[in-house]
């Protein structure tokens, strides 16, 4: 909704010649009223914008002439010179069209002179023979027939001229573009011209009249013979593939319709057989006509089956839609023998059926397109052809049906044909089949991808149902029918969905539904605000009572619920129109207190979608309402910061959808108090005066800037910083600095002062450049306002902290340093001595030049100082690179350089100052790369050190490089630089005097200070300065102009140095090995191939073309000596290839693109000489990076078949490598065909496709892995006794498994996939585990769901039986995996709900019993075993339940008696024989447990209180000596006992699990195994206390005290998860204690104190967030207890640090502890005592607002408790910061840091400290203002106030040794002064408030102290939102 401003039009003012202008000057009468006067005001004009008012007044001029009967000469005169104008005209210039409707309303007297006049004016167009001209001549023609009368009049009278003209110009383009081969930009053109003259061709033969009759197709006529010859040349066009395929498409249509209007007689075209030429209508054609119609669809078909290459593709599908389109027109008035041909039952519909399934989901979205207008159509054909007939009982409607709903949700093609069929069949049938449709549908609305899919089969669905409901019904119940079905889904899954799901919803599906049924609204309210209560008395219910009871469902937690969904819905109707906006009117709906819930509600979608209530409107000058503008500011205090970038997005969005409201309305509020001013009304008046509203707004921006400048304080984080500063950018943008009296409601500029100009100054500072982009953006936008900020002394420091950044080895400070040179640059506010000796040519600028001309003059003065900095630094550089990277490592200036080039105007005035500039940057550039390049280039540069290249040490680098050097037929390291020459060196002393990568050397730094230089330091000093050069080159090429010949003036690039950069760029991408160097010169070298392609030298385009060829070439030789790097993935190669072919024109041929995968798809086969592997290394890695790469698009798909092959083939290399890049080849084209991963499960079927799909698309594919797969089934089946480990296996079932069956994919063998079922079927008895898993996997999409049953059973007989004695433990683990992903996938299908199902399985069933030896002991394999009884357990899964009147099957088969007998003889029983460990032995404990477990239960519902039967008991499970058993029983019985205690457990806990505490107790004492002894944990922390607490001294001879304090221990000690754990049984311990022996809490003080420490330290920042998250769900359930009880339980010392843990852990980085400590605050605002004191009580609300509602409620309760004066004291220190040391920041602001790489500590980047301290003041002034306390003596706090003071005085001392520019240089510091200024000051005006002084002068900072920006620190008044 945001205000786009209007673009100005441009338009080209029309000229005419001299000696035409002398004649209007000749003609033009005194008193100016002629045509000729009219036309020469109009051509002495220079604005086209003001010719349009005098060109749209010839014709009223000319209706006024007298019409005599002859027309006057100065008119003919004028007539002709319009006519010149016209054709002087270019195309899109808006004048032409003007002109043209001008002329159309000539008077009829004048159109034949001024027809006369066009012609011969046109005449003299066509006869140029200029080539250049041809176009401007053919766009004239086409302007011509274009709704101008007397252009296509005269075109018509020079038919014959046209056409030949037509004839030459395309023959002579052709020419020209066959000689100009190779100049891409030329040809381009050429291209264009081509295809415009074709164009023009058929309009011209369409539109004009000289076509009708047979006159001209005489023989011998000029115009039949130019009409051959274009149609010769449209033929030709039609087989040259050197044209682009839209000239031939082009070509095509012309030369149906050339020929169309040139056959003779015309009833014999039918006999052509062209779609296009023929007309169907009222069955004219006949029964040849049908006949053809057959015809042609059948060739379509064949041609369907070969046709892959994309723009062919679809050609062919818009052919068989305009053939379907015609077949419809054929049937209404067609023969019966037709409609049967065309029936749904039809060979032909099939086949069409088969095609839409098969295109679908084909990449291209036309393609899909046409298949939608395709399956549409051939639904109208089987209506037409069963007139009369029943569409719902139809069968092939309802098969149709049944068979679109059985496919998965994630095929995108079946909400298409779904929507398509709704249409055409209506909703009923559909929900007849299944009435969920509408569930499902919104159920996949969290898949971006299926989104609109989606949305629109649900809008479609809901007009069609909604108007069949209206038909059908007599009263108004029909809308109650409508609701149930549609809108009650979506309410839940606004209330209960996840974030995707509803925020899709709501942007898709909502607005159209509601305008579809706008009465729905009311409806959906109500439900909603219902809702909403009953969620607020609920959570006061589980506040009062605890979370341990049952309630129903209402929204959880970390849910949106229905005050989300009613936000969501409020919002979509106001801002789509359904709404009336006033407050008034919606605000009836909702109350305000209800949006301020919303505002700060705890998730941020809530609180989107409330402030989108607020912003958003259907009317952009829709005034804003007060009480909107306060619930505006309320939100910005709470809401700036946010992690999450989306949100942060969404929230900048809106408020400036707001500021765009009030800037509009502001202008009608000011037209509106203009008009009352002049005209008063009498009766009427507005209910506010405009001048209020406008002073309003005025107040409001300045109240809202001021919140925004307040949240760039000292320590702010980055979302808060970049909140306020995108939202201050948007108030500059809608608010501009208004020129020419143009009344504004506010402007920025006024609001700025000189602290929050620092404020912003200072976000350059940030770490992150985000923030420093959006200040500098601020500060532009703000240039005329900041001046008057500028101090000399300032700007001077400024400058010099800039360059001393721009050295810095933090690489973030050059950035700041870039950011402030060029802040200077534009300011004007660079030193005078920097322009000392800048000799600038003298130019002479406009005023709107003048800028631009001082950036520039800038830019280069500070270029200038740069490079001479950097040519310093290289030199030092070259004699010691480790010197360099200790203190001034040269990336730095480098990046300031390019920082200043990007914000150059482009159009350069001081060209000759600019030259030698750029000389020196390139010279200095590749002296830089030169120095640290061998570094990036060697073998291991993440571990080098080189030595210095000095004369001692020069053999000592000679050795390392020689060590270093790659190991890859690379030997560019032959030599070294050194002043003199050594010819040997002393190798025992090189090895004790080389250090260790691992050691740092010292190294003189800045300053003359010692620092260490590590291997990694030097690593980036090297890679970002190759980045920075590269980064440099490719800007310079980008932005400045190069040189159109040599010595010319005009450009500053000459053609040379262009060449040299590009060899630059080879050789770096060639050698280097680093990839963040590579990685970086990749973009810069993009940049310059960006910049060739549309150079119009020559030489310069085919550079790329050489450069790919050069390299190509050097890949192909395998020549020792090679440079390229064969390791690392190539290393730079694929880079370098992608940035040439990026280059390539995509809307060209692709020439290049088509060579080099020619050319690498030979290298990439596998070949004989095993010699020459390293150029096949290099062509697997190239294509994987083409493949990869997004910008070919389409262009790469004909090549993935190729690329397969040679991934599978290359995996059978004997060659690691080769194997290796195979891989790496293969996993890419997986994404490209079945694209990236979208769901966890690796096979998911959201990355599959159909079997007919993906060979539809891939033909080759089918007979190359078919015969691929036999090969490896045939390797497994041989009977030589050896392992054949075929290496393809792996890849080939891996493709295979990604495949699968549709519903849809009909009966067609050719492409079937039966004949690879049985390869994969004996690929499963392969020796490879891994491979046998896979086989088993890859077969189940293969299989049919209806033939799954059969194959079961057919493979269970193929398993051994007990009696044979030959028989292989491979294949028998094979076959039943097999039958295990089978069974798993038909009882996971849709087909459960079928009644063979039960049948079916009980089938399978009695088979699997007669093999069930292989789960006995007769079955020494335990991997085989395992798997059989995972095949039992899942039956028991399936078939445990009774169908209709019977028993279940299992029971009626005996199955549980065989089960038992299994278990009871089995090892869980009679105990393990293994003395050592087994293969398969944990697989087998793990699967024969599950079944146990399972028996266990069966028998336990069956029997009841009766466990006699049960196979085994769970303590002889819990006691086994293996941690597999025992671990499944804990996850068995842990899910038992956590339903039960969460009240979801139907009929409570089973008798069997009744008493068993004992057993868990003692098993807790002496479990050794964490994770069963984690599970014992959570069971006894599930279970009641009252149960289990009573007997631990009996039992584990622990009294209930000792157990607590045994309990704590582990909390204490144990691993995170168990300390987790412990901390929440140690916690509901302490809480039962508290609750059942209040008169013991004495003797409990010690272990109460011990537990509060232990809360304490869970709640600490180094802790996993598992521990702290324990602890925030701890403290939740105490609340009542501890934090909020009226009557407190542990003293006030425990109970403040209870509640401190509560604030660090809403200050928490991670999102989910602070939504757990916001609940912590929710439930403590819920208690009776605490509920009154807030408007937010029973309310979720967000960490940000619950920091304050916290402080608040501690305040209140300090007071409740009379505790205020032992707290006060506490609090007050809280707001110092007692664990601040500000000696140690006092004493690191003057040293130097030694700053480790890659060595962070943890930082917490959203918490924000002064945001606490700010909070606890307001709270803490309140409650002493409020309370009226004062302490009893001046001497209660003397500890406090001396610390207070002493602060004080070291912070005095600190500021004034603070350089200048402290905040610039010494940032960290800077910054932690400040905040621990502001803590002081809090507590001394505390303090003075204390001792009755807040009326007198309070100790403060002194401006001598501190500096200026420091000063200007104050704490915010008092909010009162909380």
């Amino acid at each position: 909704m945001g205000v786009k401003k209007k673009k100005e039009m441009q338009v080209a003012a029309l000229t005419i010649c001299h000696q035409d202008l002398e004649s209007l000057r000749s003609f033009a009468d005194v008193e100016g009223k002629n045509l000729a006067s009219l036309l020469l005001h109009c051509v002495q004009l220079t604005d086209g914008v003001s010719q349009i008012c005098y060109i749209k007044q010839i014709a009223p001029l000319l209706e006024k002439e007298d019409k005599n009967g002859m027309c006057d000469p100065i008119i003919r005169s004028c007539l002709d010179i319009l006519a010149g104008i016209y054709l002087s005209l270019s195309l899109k210039n808006p004048l032409k069209k003007v002109l043209a409707s001008s002329l159309n309303g000539l008077p009829e007297f004048f159109l034949t002179e001024a027809i006369h006049s066009f012609t011969c004016r046109l005449q003299e167009e066509l006869n140029t023979t200029d080539l250049c001209s041809y176009r401007k001549v053919i766009d004239n023609i086409s302007s011509c027939l274009e709704n101008f009368n007397l252009g296509r009049a005269s075109v018509n009278n020079l038919l014959e001229n046209v056409l030949h003209f037509l004839q030459k110009s395309l023959i002579e383009i052709l020419e020209e573009n066959r000689k100009l081969t190779g100049n891409h930009i030329a040809q381009t053109q050429l291209m264009n011209d081509l295809l415009v003259g074709i164009r023009v061709s058929v309009t011209l033969v369409q539109k004009v009249q000289g076509f009708q009759g047979n006159l001209w197709k005489a023989s011998s006529s000029p115009i039949w013979q130019s009409m051959c010859g274009l149609l010769s040349i449209f033929t030709k066009f039609l087989s040259d593939d050197d044209l682009l395929q839209t000239i031939q498409s082009t070509s095509g249509l012309a030369v149906i319709l050339f020929i169309k209007i040139m056959f003779d007689p015309p009833e014999k075209i039918p006999g052509l057989g062209t779609l296009a030429m023929l007309d169907w209508q009222n069955g004219s054609m006949g029964p040849c006509g049908e006949a053809l119609l057959l015809d042609t669809v059948h060739v379509l078909f064949s041609l369907s089956s070969w046709i892959k290459e994309s723009t062919l593709e679809m050609f062919l599908s818009r052919i068989l839609a305009s053939w379907t389109s015609s077949a419809i027109c054929v049937l209404e008035s067609s023969s019966p023998s037709l409609k049967n041909s065309l029936n749904g039952n039809s060979s032909i519909v099939e086949r069409l059926l088969e095609y839409v399934y098969t295109h679908w989901e084909h990449p291209l979205d036309a393609l899909r397109h046409q298949t939608k207008i395709i399956f549409k159509n051939l639904l109208q054909m089987h209506r037409l052809t069963i007139e009369g007939a029943d569409l719902v009982t139809d069968p092939f409607f309802w098969g149709l049906t049944v068979s679109l709903l059985q496919l998965e949700w994630h095929v995108k093609g079946k909400y298409t044909c779904l929507g398509c069929l709704v249409e055409c069949t209506g909703i009923e049938h559909i929900l007849t089949v299944d009435k969920t449709i509408p569930s499902q549908i919104l159920e996949v609305m969290g898949e971006q991808s299926l989104v609109p899919y989606a949305s629109d089969l649900l809008e479609t669905m809901f007009k069609n149902h909604k108007t069949h409901l209206k038909s059908q019904a007599v009263d108004s119940t029909w809308i109650d029918q409508l609701h149930e079905t549609w809108i009650s889904p979506l309410l839940f899954i606004l209330c209960e969905g996840n974030l995707d799901q509803k925020s899709n919803v709501i942007d898709h599906y909502l607005p159209k539904l509601l305008n579809c049924s706008p009465e729905s609204l009311s409806y959906m309210v109500k439900i909603l605000q219902t809702s909403a209560d009953a969620k607020t008395v609920m959570v006061f219910v589980i506040a009062l009572f605890g979370q341990d009871r049952s309630f129903p469902s209402l929204g959880s937690c970390n849910s949106r619920g229905a005050l989300g969904a009613l936000m969501a819905c409020l919002r979509t109707a106001r801002a789509h129109g359904h709404l009336q906006s006033a407050t008034d009117t919606w605000g009836s709906l909702v109350s305000s207190a209800r949006i301020k819930q919303g505002l700060v509600h705890q998730h941020c979608q809530v609180r989107i979608d409330t402030l989108g209530l607020l912003c958003e409107s259907n009317r952009s000058t829709e005034i804003v309402s007060t009480e909107e503008m306060q619930l505006i500011q309320f939100f910005i205090t709470y809401n700036l910061n946010n992690q999450s970038p989306g949100v942060r997005q969404q929230i900048c969005s809106l408020l400036k959808k707001l500021f765009c409201r009030i800037q509009e309305s502001s202008q009608v509020l000011y037209k509106l108090e203009q008009s009352m001013s002049k005209h008063e009304p009498e009766n009427e008046s507005p209910k506010q005066h405009p001048s209020v509203s406008l002073q309003q707004y005025k107040n409001f921006m300045s109240s809202i800037c001021s919140s925004l400048f307040e949240a760039l304080f000292p320590g702010s984080s980055y979302p808060t910083r970049f909140s306020a500063l995108t939202i201050l950018g948007s108030i500059a943008e809608v608010f501009p600095v208004q020129e020419g009296g143009i009344q504004t409601v506010y402007q920025l500029s006024h609001d700025i002062d000189a602290g929050r100009f620092q404020a912003v100054m200072e976000c350059f500072t940030s770490t992150f450049e985000d923030v420093k982009i959006l200040a500098f953006a601020l500060l532009m936008k703000l240039t005329k306002t900041v001046v008057q900020f500028q101090d000399s002394e300032k700007l001077q420091g400024l400058f010099q902290a800039a360059l001393e950044l721009s050295t810095s080895t933090k690489p973030h400070d050059c950035v700041t340093a870039s950011y402030l040179l060029n802040f200077l640059i534009w300011q004007d506010a660079l030193p005078s001595s920097l322009s000392a000796n800048l000799q600038t040519q003298q130019v002479a600028y406009g005023d709107g030049d003048k800028l631009a001309s001082v950036v520039e003059r800038n830019t280069l003065m500070v270029i200038k100082c740069l490079l001479e900095n950097l040519e310093e630094e290289i030199s030092q550089a070259e004699n010691s690179l480790l010197q360099a990277a200790a203190s001034c490592p040269m990336y730095g200036r480098v990046h300031c350089v390019t920082g200043a080039l990007q914000k150059l105007p482009l159009n350069l005035q001081l060209v000759s100052e600019w030259r030698p500039v750029v000389e020196k940057l390139l010279l200095l550039s590749y002296r830089l790369s030169a120095v640290v390049s061998p570094v990036i280039q060697s073998s291991s540069p993440e571990g080098l050190i080189p030595m210095d290249t000095d004369s001692e040490s020069a053999s000592r680098l000679q050795m390392i490089l020689n060590e270093i050097q790659p190991r890859d037929t690379n030997d560019y390291f032959s030599q070294v630089k050194i002043v003199k020459e050594h010819d040997s060196f002393d190798l025992e002393d090189l090895n004790a005097s080389m250090p260790d990568i691992d050691t740092p050397v010292e190294i003189k730094g800045k300053e003359g200070k010692t620092c260490d230089v590590t291997a990694q330091m030097v690593l980036v000093c090297c890679w970002r300065s190759m980045k920075e050069v590269a980064l440099l080159l490719g800007t310079l090429c980008q932005l400045l102009p190069m040189q159109s010949v040599p010595e010319s003036s005009d450009g500053l690039l000459t053609v040379e140095q262009v060449r040299d950069i590009g060899d630059y760029f080879k050789q770096h991408l060639l050698q280097s090995r680093h990839r963040g160097a590579f990685e970086l010169a990749y973009t810069g070298f993009v940049k310059l191939t960006e910049i060739l392609s549309r150079c119009p030298n020559v030489s310069l385009q085919k550079l790329p073309e050489q450069w790919l060829w050069n390299v190509l070439e050097e890949i192909k030789c395998s020549d020792p000596s090679s440079k390229l790097c064969a390791t690392r993935r190539s290393a730079g190669i694929p880079f370098y290839i992608q940035a040439l072919l990026a280059s390539e024109p995509k809307k060209g041929k692709m020439d290049l693109l088509k060579i080099t995968m020619k050319e690498l798809m030979s290298l990439a086969r596998p070949t004989e000489d095993s010699q020459s592997t390293v150029p096949q290394v290099h062509a697997l890695n190239i294509l994987r990076a083409l493949y990869r790469d997004t910008r070919l698009r389409e262009n790469i798909i004909p090549y993935v078949t190729d690329g397969a092959k040679a991934a599978i083939l290359g995996f059978t290399s004997p060659v690691w490598a080769v194997r290796n890049s195979s891989t790496l080849l293969f996993s890419t084209l997986i994404t490209r065909i079945f694209g990236v991963k979208r769901g966890s499960d690796e096979l998911s079927k959201k990355n599959r496709l159909t079997g007919r799909e993906f060979f539809s698309r891939f033909p080759e594919l089918y007979p190359f892995l078919l015969k691929q797969l036999e090969a490896v089934a045939n390797t497994v089946d041989s009977d030589t006794g050896e392992l054949n480990r075929h290496p393809s296996m792996f890849l080939l079932l891996l493709v295979l498994g990604r495949l699968y069956p549709s519903p849809m994919d009909g009966t067609s063998s050719a492409l079937s996939m039966a004949p690879f079922v049985p390869f994969i079927i004996r690929c499963g008895g392969s020796p490879v585990y891994r491979s046998r898993e896979m086989a088993a996997r890859a077969l189940v999409p293969f299989v049919m769901v209806d033939q799954i049953p059969n194959t079961i059973q057919t493979l269970l007989a193929r398993l051994p039986n007990c009696t044979d004695h030959c028989f292989r433990q491979n294949h028998i683990h094979g076959t039943l995996l097999q039958v295990f992903h089978l069974l798993q996938a038909y009882s996971d299908s849709k087909h459960r709900t079928n009644s063979d199902f039960q049948q079916e399985l009980t089938d399978v069933t009695v088979c699997t019993k007669a093999k069930l030896w292989l789960a006995k002991r007769q079955n020494p394999c335990l991997v085989t075993r395992a798997v059989y009884i995972d095949i039992l357990f899942l039956l028991t899964c399936c078939l445990d339940k009774p169908a209709k009147g019977n028993q279940p099957v299992l029971e009626s088969l005996g199955f549980w008696e065989e089960i038992s007998g299994i278990i009871t003889g089995s090892e869980l029983i009679t105990g393990f024989p293994y003395t050592f460990t087994v293969p398969g032995l944990p697989q087998y404990l793990q699967s024969l447990t599950k079944l146990a477990i399972a028996a266990v239960w069966a028998v336990t519902a069956k029997a009841g209180e009766q466990t006699r039967n049960v196979p085994i008991s769970f303590s002889q499970l819990l006691e086994s000596t293996f941690s597999e058993v025992r671990l499944l029983t804990l996850e068995a019985l842990l899910e038992r006992f956590s339903a039960a205690a969460s009240g979801l457990a139907e009929k409570g806990l089973p008798p069997l699990l009744h008493n068993m505490g004992e057993k868990f107790l003692m098993l807790a004492m002496k479990e050794k195994q964490p994770e069963c002894f984690c599970k014992i944990l959570k069971i006894l922390h599930c279970m009641d206390p009252r149960e289990w607490l009573p007997q631990t001294e009996y039992c584990v001879h622990l009294t209930p005290k000792e157990f607590l304090i045994w309990t704590m221990d582990i909390a204490s000690t144990e691993r995170s998860e168990i300390r987790s754990v412990a901390l929440r049984l140690a916690s509901k311990v302490v809480a039962h204690h508290t609750q059942t022996r209040e008169e013991n809490r004495d003797s409990m003080a010690p272990e109460l104190k011990q537990w509060v420490q232990l809360v304490v330290l869970s709640c600490e920042d180094h802790l996993p967030p598992e521990s702290r998250l324990a602890a925030a769900e701890v403290l939740a359930s105490i609340t009542p207890y501890f934090l909020t009880n009226p009557h407190p339980i542990i003293g006030l010392q425990d109970t403040l640090a209870l509640w401190r843990c509560v604030f660090t852990l809403l200050q928490s980085e991670e999102q989910a502890i602070r939504d757990a400590a916001a609940e912590i605050v929710t439930t403590a605002l819920s208690q009776e005592n605490t509920s009154q004191s807030t408007e937010f009580a029973f309310c979720q609300v967000d960490a940000s607002i619950a920091l304050a509602l916290a402080m608040a409620v501690l305040c209140d309760l300090l007071q409740q408790w009379d505790q205020l004066a032992p707290g006060l004291p506490i609090l007050l220190r809280w707001l110092l910061g007692e664990n601040d040391d500000l000696v140690v920041c006092a004493e690191s602001t003057c040293q130097v840091e030694e700053d480790y790489l890659f060595e962070k500590a943890d930082v917490n980047l959203w918490a924000e400290t002064l945001v606490s301290v700010r909070y606890l003041y307001k709270h803490l002034s309140r409650l002493l203002s409020k309370s009226s306390w004062r302490p009893p003596g001046p001497e209660t706090l003397p500890d406090l106030r001396r610390t207070v003071s002493e602060q004080y005085h070291l912070l005095s001392q600190v500021f004034r040794e603070l350089p200048p520019t402290a905040e610039f240089l010494k940032t960290v510091e800077f910054t932690r002064l400040r905040i621990q200024k502001e803590r002081t000051l809090a507590c001394l005006r505390l303090l003075a408030f204390l001792e009755g002084k807040e009326g007198e002068d309070t100790q403060v900072l002194s401006a001598s102290d501190s500096p200026p920006e420091a000063s200007q620190l104050t704490l915010p008044r008092a909010e009162t939102a909380c």
